[in-house]
């Protein structure tokens, strides 16, 4: 046998390995009893089959672009890990962002494991969606601030109610001096440690508008929008505001907020922004160059605006 006549032979063996395992959707010991081999000769064709080139797979979804943007987020931003979801026109998109959030964390959390949470819609969405998940795990959840009643909404839809623990205070109060007393207390700052330690952070993020999250809810009156955008303000997590390289800003509101800050989100790991839509484009920019985030969870128009905007 001549080697062109084996190379030959090799390949027919590969096609025929792939039609079946590819096309019939046999498993690699199915067709490895069809074609008399191990199903670890099988599964070594195929992965030559791969490596070579001669196995090329398509993948024909309406998902297919969204892989290649998460691949291309991750090397651009240095994410550790990124989900991109396609676009739509009819539904919600905090809420299909907030149902994408909750579908990454039901493939990572384990039993026992502990994930803490900011505030805000797309939060909340995912809290809601967890909830029978993560009780059924016995995942603990933590807040990264206060604000008692954002967080309850969310878990009494969900019936999440064991290993919870929620920062007994205000998101924010009414002087620093309330403030710092409050988290030097004993129980909130082991709280806010533990929170920091869980093995995920979900966060939100926030636009600079009359209509953000931190307006609807009362912590910022519409006046201060205009002012917090002059001064440099890009976006807001877990009511801290940060400029456009994702510094956090000096502001007198921060001293009053209860909870983590952007510092310390910045030396954890494993922080999950959910958060996409045209508003969002420059705050998630923002966090990405900061390096706030480690994950990200957005939408495919908001994908494609932030690998354009990163080019300029």
């Amino acid at each position: 046998m001549t080697d062109q006549t084996a190379h030959d032979a090799d390949e027919a063996l590969l096609a025929r390995v792939a039609w079946l395992y590819y096309n019939d959707g046999l498993t690699q010991s199915e067709v490895g009893e069809i074609l008399n081999l191990s199903r670890i000769k099988v599964s070594r064709l195929l992965d030559a089959g791969r490596t070579s080139g001669l196995i090329q797979l398509r993948i024909n979804s309406r998902q297919r672009g969204c892989l290649e943007l998460e691949t291309r987020m991750k090397q651009q931003f240095g994410l550790s890990d990124c989900r991109v979801i396609p676009e739509s026109i009819s539904e919600d998109t905090n809420m299909r962002i907030g149902q994408a959030a909750t579908q990454y964390l039901m493939q990572k959390l384990s039993p026992g494991d502990s994930l803490s949470v900011g505030w805000g819609d797309t939060v909340t969405h995912s809290i809601r969606m967890l909830g029978y998940t993560a009780q059924e795990r016995g995942v603990g959840l933590y807040s990264l601030t206060g604000g008692v009643q954002t967080y309850v909404e969310g878990m009494r839809e969900a019936n999440w109610h064991r290993n919870v623990n929620i920062i007994p205070a205000p998101l924010v109060v009414s002087t620093p001096e309330l403030a710092q007393a409050l988290m030097q207390e004993p129980t909130v700052a082991t709280l806010m440690a533990k929170a920091l330690e869980a093995d995920y952070k979900l966060v939100g993020i926030g636009g600079i508008s009359e209509t953000a999250t931190v307006v609807s809810h009362g912590y910022i009156p519409p006046a201060e929008i205009d002012p917090l955008r002059r001064g440099g303000a890009r976006g807001d997590i877990l009511c801290r505001f940060y400029d456009r390289s994702g510094a956090g800003l000096a502001l007198p509101l921060h001293e009053r907020v209860i909870g983590v800050d952007l510092d310390q989100l910045r030396e954890s790991n494993k922080v999950i922004g959910a958060a996409g839509g045209a508003t969002k484009t420059g705050p998630i920019l923002s966090a990405l160059r900061g390096k706030i985030l480690d994950i990200l969870v957005t939408d495919e128009p908001t994908a494609l605006a932030l690998l354009d905007a990163a080019e300029v």
